[in-house]
């Protein structure tokens, strides 16, 4: 009988230690809030899909947080999300034909926008509009085309040698 009770105490034990761990994870990796400019400019650009993209997301380029992002509308008549960022106006030279992608961050998979820059002389501005966009990965499409493509036979062969 002492066996038993000291078996549910340490189960209980590693639940809570569990469930304390998992709280500590979700305060140290959602809701940072390190960007804190003074002046900034807004820009806008459009994607097929914007997965779980969230209001005061980071902006990032090249692992450095850069802005947040503002608004996230959809346009009816384009059919696609308008996603509204600022960027601190410290970082007023990045070329306009930067393209901006939805990525993914951590285990909890909170996404953010990531800005790879191009290569034109005119930068990003006030109203700028980034036309090169790449929309979020949706994990349940990649595992639906994996799973379809899994049961059938597309290496070509046909079987007949």
């Amino acid at each position: 009988m002492k066996q038993t009770r000291t078996i549910e105490l340490g189960t209980g034990l590693f639940a809570l230690l569990g469930i304390g761990a998992l709280f500590f994870l979700t305060t140290q990796t959602t809701g940072n809030n390190d960007f804190d400019a003074a002046e900034t400019f807004q820009v806008e650009a459009r994607f097929d899909n914007v997965g779980s993209l969230k209001k005061r997301a980071p902006v990032s380029m090249s692992g450095v947080t850069i802005g947040r992002v503002t608004n996230i509308r959809f346009d009816p008549v384009a059919l696609e999300a308008v996603v509204t960022f600022v960027i601190d106006s410290r970082y007023d030279e990045i070329p306009d034909d930067s393209d901006a992608s939805i990525l993914t961050a951590g285990l909890l998979g909170s996404q953010y926008i990531g800005l790879q820059p191009g290569g034109s002389p005119v930068y990003l501005e006030e109203g700028s509009e980034i036309y090169f966009t790449q929309s979020a990965v949706i994990l349940e499409n990649l595992v639906g085309k994996f799973l379809l493509r899994g049961g059938s036979d597309d290496d070509g062969d046909d079987g007949d040698e």
